[in-house]
């Protein structure tokens, strides 16, 4: 009896970590990634690892992805909406459904994403905050939302 409850006890465990890798998704602005999905958060690139967001420590490419629209708001590419009943997630600038039935508390209070934060600029290699500024070559430069803009101000 002995080795029949250990092995029902090691099937059982093996079944747990089977279930435990499933669940291995991230969340990120109410929606799910799956393990190794890129994203970017912040002006930064990262990357599912196990259930954690994990830094990839590289600036986000500059062409950001089309945003979706939904009852007035905009979401960003990746988001999740809740939309008549069934889940929908924001891929390429449309609304693509999951095929998923939303939750009861997604029903209940839908789910608006909030504003994204402004981008950062980088240079030489730093990450430079929105709305900073930098003299370059006599002129007046302005971080704005991960663009350098020429204010064609001099300066030294």
């Amino acid at each position: 009896m002995t080795i029949g409850r250990t092995v029902i006890a090691f099937a059982a465990a093996i079944g747990l970590a089977a279930v435990a890798q499933a669940s291995d998704s991230c969340k990120y602005q109410g929606a799910s990634f799956s393990d190794g999905a890129t994203t970017c958060q912040a002006g930064t690139q990262f990357r599912c690892d196990d259930g954690d967001w994990k830094s990839l420590a590289v600036a986000c490419p500059s062409k950001e992805e089309p945003r979706c629209d939904f009852n007035g708001s905009s979401f960003s590419a990746g988001s999740a909406s809740c939309q008549s009943g069934v889940q929908y997630r924001c891929d390429s600038g449309s609304w693509k459904s999951l095929n998923v039935a939303c939750s009861p508390d997604q029903i209940a209070a839908p789910r608006v994403a909030p504003p994204q934060p402004l981008r950062t600029c980088m240079l030489e290699g730093s990450t430079v905050s929105h709305a900073s500024t930098v003299c370059k070559s006599g002129t007046m430069y302005e971080c704005d939302d991960g663009d350098w803009r020429n204010l064609g101000t001099p300066c030294k």
